[in-house]
């Protein structure tokens, strides 16, 4: 029988999310379950889904297997070879990534609107150990920061980490360091590459005046590492990990006539099953990253550990994140300019319901329910850390909209956001290689086009990746759209209003996007809600 809750009324998925559990020290806890069929039956996939998520990967698989090269150990001879992969499945932003890779504009166009847009930052004063001269560049950088024309990449999380080795080869993961400058006509172009934290002799600073391979090989060694970065931290950590520690607080605490459970559980649809078969088939020991990704084997967690340490309330607060970043004004930031304006709906549509339930900030502190399922996710999520901000007990309805809504934004937008463009961008692989199996050039003019093939992960392993990354992009045919609700858990007229209200401006934004992406030679619809999943369900 279920726990008896505050209300009076039987929470009956309680008892059967008790308990939670440790996967690996150092990150989010997870719910305990021994296999999929240990989930509770109300948060599995579907009969139907499973048999068509099961279907596509075992046909992406046998795609490969037929063309034989799911276990070539071969490496690519020709870069043109590398489109047969999966020729049948190319997107138009995939397309226009094997045309454009080698473009400078299109390298900086993706720290904006690419899969990972929260790394770059405006860059007031550089790093001292990246010392790039005005000698390199021909131009003043004191002057181009005092315009606010420079941006940062810094993917230190990697320094002194030891890669994967995959197929018996040592891989390569670097701890790269990118300046990027605003140019007038309002592209981003790198201008400066370092591939290790520590200036040397032989870690030299590439310039894009080098020859053609030096420079193609160091944004590629960036390129890497921002594959790696976006997959653990930006979409497993910052998405899925923490989806699945407000799910399982949010069951473990809320009965199902409470208004925040109403409110928030159809954010929860499936995401506790995904994140099982992540942990499953693609961070598991023998797991596609151990087997495929620079960033698996014993570096896989470290990289986990260290990202969940850095993690901040206001990093996961969009407006905050992007004035943190310095990034209010840049140009062409589409993820920017979307994701803002659906902040705003989805905190309107959350104050509006909440306020209802909520009268005074009195109710709010006396809610022992919601109380604990904030203290679950502070423990349990953010590892009891009071340096990530994250509230451990809320005062005032303000404070639990700001809350609700990041939670409901990080289900929804913001995983679409790291999510949706993974084939677009991964599934022409030279422009995001999972992993690098030579060494970076410590010295110029010493690369050239067979050094790039032979740099690139091999056939099959490029094959496993593409694969994966297509099935991880591929829309569910179940796609439950942000704010829609199948299941209608309010009944009163107010919140009812409330929800028609939240679809009429979700609608007008969808249609502005679409609007705008008219005229653009890459459309960007991550934050387009009519395409945005309901919930981290893939």
């Amino acid at each position: 029988m279920g726990k008896v809750n505050a209300h009076g009324s039987v929470g009956h998925l309680l008892s059967l999310m008790e308990h939670w559990d440790v996967y690996n020290e150092g990150i989010p806890h997870i719910m305990e379950a021994t296999d999929v069929h240990s989930l509770p039956c109300e948060v599995r996939f579907s009969y139907t889904k499973t048999k068509v998520f099961d279907f596509t990967a075992t046909a992406a698989l046998a795609e490969l297997n037929l063309k034989g090269i799911a276990d070539s150990k071969d490496n690519w001879t020709d870069i043109k070879d590398v489109d047969r992969v999966f020729s049948n499945k190319d997107t138009k932003i995939s397309k226009y990534g094997e045309e454009h890779w080698k473009e400078d504009a299109f390298f900086g166009y993706q720290y904006l609107n690419g899969v990972n847009p929260i790394l770059i930052q405006r860059c007031t004063a550089l790093p001292e150990h990246f010392p790039v001269t005005d000698e390199m560049l021909f131009s003043s950088l004191a002057v181009e920061m005092e315009h606010d024309n420079i941006f940062l990449l810094d993917y230190n999380r990697f320094d002194g980490l030891k890669a994967n080795i995959v197929h018996g080869k040592q891989q390569y993961l670097m701890a790269t360091l990118v300046l990027l400058q605003k140019t007038l006509d309002d592209k981003l172009m790198p201008i400066a590459i370092q591939l290790k934290q520590t200036p040397a002799e032989d870690n030299p600073i590439f310039l894009p005046t080098d020859s053609e391979y030096d420079w193609l090989m160091a944004k590629m060694f960036v390129r890497s590492a921002d594959s790696s970065e976006h997959q653990l931290n930006v979409h497993l950590l910052r998405t899925h990990l923490l989806a699945e520690v407000y799910a399982v607080s949010l069951l473990r605490n809320f009965p199902m006539v409470h208004p925040l459970y109403k409110l928030l559980v159809p954010h929860t649809r499936y995401t506790l099953q995904i994140n099982f078969l992540a942990r499953d088939l693609l961070i598991s020991e023998d797991g596609f990253f151990d087997k495929n990704v620079a960033s698996g084997g014993e570096s896989l967690f470290k990289i986990l550990q260290e990202s969940t340490s850095s993690i901040t309330y206001s990093s996961l607060c969009m407006p905050e994140d992007i004035a943190e970043r310095g990034m209010e004004d840049v140009p062409n930031y589409y993820y920017r300019d979307d994701g803002l304006k659906l902040w705003v709906i989805i905190q309107r549509f959350v104050e509006g319901v909440l306020s209802f339930y909520y009268k005074s900030d009195d109710e709010v502190q006396q809610d022992s329910e919601l109380q604990k399922w904030l203290s679950d996710i502070f423990e349990h999520g953010f590892l009891s850390d009071e340096n990530t901000g994250i509230p451990q007990h809320l005062s005032s309805v303000t404070e639990l909209v700001k809350f609700v809504t990041m939670v409901l934004f990080t289900c929804s937008a913001q995983h679409s956001a790291v999510n949706d463009g993974q084939f677009d961008y991964g599934g022409w692989m030279p422009n995001s290689p999972f992993t690098l199996q030579l060494a970076p050039p410590t010295t110029k003019g010493t690369t050239c086009e067979a050094t790039m093939l032979n740099t690139l992960p091999d056939i099959g392993t490029s094959a496993q990746g593409m694969a994966t990354l297509w099935l991880l992009s591929k829309p569910p045919f179940d796609f439950v759209p942000l704010g829609q609700f199948p299941e209608e858990h309010f009944s009163e007229d107010i919140p009812c209003q409330l929800i028609k209200d939240f679809q009429e401006q979700l609608e007008v934004l969808s249609a502005c996007i679409r609007v705008r992406n008219i005229g653009l030679d890459i459309p960007y619809t991550y934050m387009d809600p009519a395409l945005m999943e309901n919930s981290v369900a893939l």
